[in-house]
């Protein structure tokens, strides 16, 4: 069975994995009033209720959005393919790349891309793929994995990479923040127009209007689709929006969560190729029709990739985005990865995580991410994982023991606070918790005591 034929079947019998389905919900209809009185951020509620109400309904006609947004996209002229998973995406990529006789491509950013492992694919066939977004430059450059899904290179200093541009580029190392835009935008000028192909993610898909919708702030896409013939953009198929009115809110939420911004710099709708140019939206399964058929967990796929989840998640902020294994790190990655890939193989993203749901509170579109996580990790000792063994059986279960009394959990941080204060006078100190120790610096208990303490003496 064809990527094609594999997707329209499996689309096509959502319906009832789905539940009855609905007509458009009168608050979705009054989209365009709503905007008119809630330019304020003090209307945040009432954005994530609209944005939440827009991407369920999404879901939940998915099998007929997409049959619309296809057929609209092939009415104006571009070619759309159909990708099961991360090995049938490459290797459509590899086709057109054959077609055009291509062999350097310039990209812009693209989860879609990360997830199927597009740069290494094409690399090891001989075409050279290279990223034109700064932090996702910076980042090849350095030959790491991005850290964050919206500021790739966040783990990385002023200092760090001006050094990194001198070893890799040759040229004089700087600190400068300007400096170092200005050297890469030189490089990248040149390559963007020597390009065979231009690789993009899209943003946004308008079902209704069989429009793509990308948005940036370094104009590197628009260079990386208009300069080479050939643009190929690729979409999870859960990408879509009903409607063109739809497009003003998310189009005003996503920059806002995503980088404090009103707006981004650059809003790109793509109605068609140019005159003497080709465009291929490649619609991405990997694993997506799996959790839209999961009612746990179909919600993940509400997620319009803004981050916000990770700028509030404590672990993230103390472990990093590497930590995590994958493309997406955060609370993101905890429920969207054991969805796309199964909890087989990822058991352990559930239990990376404090529970203190600071996720939901924040998300743009409203995901239960906490509850999601909870549940994760039922189904992890459920389907007989290491996380279900004897040994885990027995932490948990003490843990649970010693939480459920003020006075226990008194006793327990008194316990915790001593044994910190008194380890690094243990011969065995250095592997008393193993890895953890051996990368990390025990945490420093605080003089003053605990927030109990502190809340008691100010009365």
């Amino acid at each position: 069975m064809s990527g094609a034929e594999f997707l329209k079947e499996e689309t096509r019998n959502l319906s009832e994995a789905n539940g009855p389905k609905s007509l458009l919900p009168t608050s979705l209809r009054s989209t365009e009033t709503a905007l008119n009185c809630c330019w304020a951020i003090d209307q945040w509620t009432h954005w994530r209720q609209q944005a939440h109400d827009i991407k369920q309904y999404t879901l939940a006609h998915l099998d007929e959005l997409l049959d619309q947004f296809t057929a609209n996209l092939e009415r104006k002229g571009f070619k759309v393919l159909w990708a099961a998973d991360a090995e049938e995406a490459n290797q459509l990529v590899l086709d057109i790349a054959k077609k055009h006789n291509a062999k350097t491509a310039v990209k812009a950013k693209s989860m879609v891309s990360e997830e199927i492992g597009l740069n290494h694919f094409l690399a090891d066939r001989g075409i050279t793929a290279l990223e034109t977004d700064l932090g996702e430059y910076i980042v090849q450059l350095a030959g790491q994995r991005p850290t964050h899904i919206v500021t790739p290179a966040l783990h990385l200093s002023k200092e760090e990479i001006g050094k990194l541009f001198a070893d890799k580029l040759g040229v004089k190392e700087t600190s400068v923040p300007e400096e170092l835009t200005a050297l890469a935008r030189k490089i990248l000028r040149q390559k963007f127009c020597e390009a065979d192909l231009g690789f993009s993610g899209v943003n946004f898909g308008i079902a209704e209007t069989g429009t793509l919708c990308l948005v940036e702030n370094e104009g590197n896409i628009g260079l990386s689709t208009s300069a080479p013939k050939v643009h190929i953009a690729f979409m999870g198929i859960e990408k879509l929006l009903p409607r063109l009115a739809d497009l003003p809110l998310f189009l005003n939420m996503l920059p806002r969560m995503g980088t404090g911004q009103k707006l981004t710099t650059y809003t790109h709708l793509f109605n068609g190729p140019a005159p003497g140019r080709e465009m291929y939206v490649i619609l991405v399964d990997n694993g997506r029709t799996k959790a839209l058929a999961d009612p746990e967990f179909r919600q993940i796929l509400q997620c319009i990739r803004c981050g916000l989840c990770m700028n509030h998640c404590p672990v993230y902020r103390q472990v990093g985005g590497w930590a995590y294994g994958w493309v997406y790190p955060g609370p993101l990655g905890e429920v969207l990865v054991p969805s796309l890939l199964g909890i087989e193989k990822t058991w352990k993203l559930p239990f990376a995580c404090s529970l203190c749901g600071a996720c939901t509170s924040i998300c743009t579109v409203k995901i239960d991410l906490a509850h999601c996580i909870v549940k994760l990790r039922k189904r992890a000792v459920k389907a007989g994982t290491p996380a279900g063994n004897l040994l885990q059986t027995l932490i948990w279960k003490n843990y649970a023991f010693w939480m459920q009394s003020n006075r226990r959990f008194r006793l327990t941080m008194f316990g915790v606070k001593t044994g910190i204060r008194l380890a690094p006078f243990l011969p065995w100190h250095p592997n008393m918790l193993g890895a953890w120790t051996r990368g990390r610096a025990l945490p420093q208990v605080p003089k003053e005591g605990s927030f109990r303490d502190w809340w008691k003496k100010k009365n």
